[in-house]
């Protein structure tokens, strides 16, 4: 199996198939299981998953790829096959999040502008995903939109941030999704689609540019 970064982004994006994004956190699979009065352990969670990645035709025919948590990539099956040789057996791809959550940016707006963060000893983590089966990863830029929202300072500090991330996976021979995501609503919000697109313009071109 080739491992040009090229040739991992063009399996990525396979016609008639898509990712799963299986990368909750404990605290939000938690909420989950606790809908279904199922206590959150180590071992709950990764038979929940390995049941996903198990599921041969599914994973064979319409998926790609899989963002996973850290917890995840780490963890063995209940046969001990570790659960990213799962996912290649079908043909998947598995990638891992990366990012440490979109954080309060300090200044004016503090309230509504985030910056996400996860920079800090990112070399050293992409190199041990890598070794751990990671092909691709994600990290998620927050942008909101409210009155004097976006600022320049929060779409500089986020876009900043993506290429240096996507720097350093290409660096680990990681592909990068890179995803600046444009919140369409929020409690603080009040504009309409001319304005979503206005503010999705500018940041895509100050990310990519």
């Amino acid at each position: 199996m080739t491992e040009k970064l090229e040739d991992i982004a063009q399996r990525m994006v396979a016609p008639g198939k898509g990712i799963l994004a299986a990368d909750e956190s404990s605290g939000t699979i938690k909420k989950r299981f606790d809908k279904i009065n199922l206590v959150s352990t180590e071992d709950a969670r990764r038979d929940y998953r390995e049941m996903l990645f198990r599921s041969t035709d599914a994973m064979k025919n319409h998926i790609s790829g899989v963002i996973l948590y850290d917890e995840t990539i780490r963890q063995k099956a209940k046969d001990g096959t570790p659960l990213t040789d799962i996912m290649k057996a079908a043909g998947s791809i598995p990638g891992i999040k990366v990012d440490m959550g979109a954080k309060a940016l300090p200044g004016p707006t503090s309230k509504i502008e985030t910056v996400t963060e996860g920079l800090d000893g990112l070399r050293e983590r992409l190199a041990e995903y890598h070794a751990l089966g990671a092909r691709f990863a994600k990290w998620r830029a927050v942008i909101a939109i409210a009155d004097g929202c976006p600022t320049w300072n929060a779409v500089k500090a986020n876009a900043h941030a993506l290429a240096r991330y996507a720097a350093l996976c290409q660096e680990a021979g990681i592909v990068p999704i890179v995803e600046p995501e444009i919140l369409m609503d929020g409690e603080h919000s009040s504009h309409d689609i001319d304005e979503c697109y206005r503010v999705t313009e500018w940041t895509l071109r100050t990310v990519f540019r």
